[in-house]
């Protein structure tokens, strides 16, 4: 089975603080759908953005897609075949209506603006959003923005999906739907979440952050529904 990611002695500190990640190691294979728990400030979110480039460890090595990255221009690719959905939604969100939201990153991909408008109106379909097309982003709900945050990083058609916290805030209606919109993508995932439910419907293998490593995994298995 092809390997996605390969983190290696991972070690991370911000400034003036003792290190978040003190040793980390962490293997992703292709359709592998693993999710991380673990206290607050415990560094979890700190990983996704090591994965794809946005913070550079002190110590340790980063392989993605086979290859080793350390410096920006290895991790561009690394960003368009990994799509990160971030916590907030607004700082994923910053264009006018959705629909420009949605063609933003296929534009900077370079491709030509037929192709974004077919990939906009497919991505949007896929997602049941087609009705929020041309709605202003900032006035959406918190529930309608991380499902929208979700299609921005789809239109990409990345090989991973690196999901931060993704069923914060929602209810249990669109949590619900978020779910089986997560069960029918084909996609490897690596999931940060506080609710176990959400991380057993949507994942195979959980494991817990603690003291700047990965504990032991515990395997089950997924699809299953999020219980009220």
């Amino acid at each position: 089975m092809p390997l996605l990611f390969e983190l290696t002695g991972i070690r991370f500190a911000y400034p003036g603080r003792p290190p978040v990640l003190n040793g980390l190691s962490l293997r992703l294979d292709e359709g592998e759908r693993i999710a991380l728990a673990g206290p607050n400030g415990a560094g979890k979110s700190t990983l996704l953005h090591i994965m794809v480039g946005l913070l550079r460890p002190q110590a340790g090595t980063v392989v993605a897609f086979g290859v080793p990255r350390r410096n920006e221009r290895e991790f561009h690719e690394v960003r368009r075949r990994a799509g990160l959905v971030f916590q907030d939604p607004d700082d994923q969100l910053f264009c006018p209506t959705v629909a420009e939201d949605i063609a933003f990153g296929p534009l900077n991909l370079g491709r030509s603006r037929a192709e974004v408008l077919e990939i906009v109106d497919r991505t949007l379909a896929r997602l049941d959003l087609s009705h929020l097309r041309d709605r202003v982003t900032h006035k959406l709900s918190g529930g309608e923005k991380r499902l929208v945050s979700l299609a921005t990083v789809l239109a990409m058609e990345p090989d991973v999906l690196l999901l931060d916290e993704p069923g914060n805030g929602l209810d249990e209606e669109t949590r619900g739907r978020l779910v089986r919109i997560l069960n029918d993508l084909p996609h490897a995932l690596v999931v940060i979440s506080h609710d176990a439910r959400f991380r057993r419907a949507v994942t195979s293998h959980q494991y817990r952050l603690r003291d700047g490593r990965i504990g032991p995994s515990e395997t089950h298995v997924a699809g299953g529904a999020v219980e009220p």
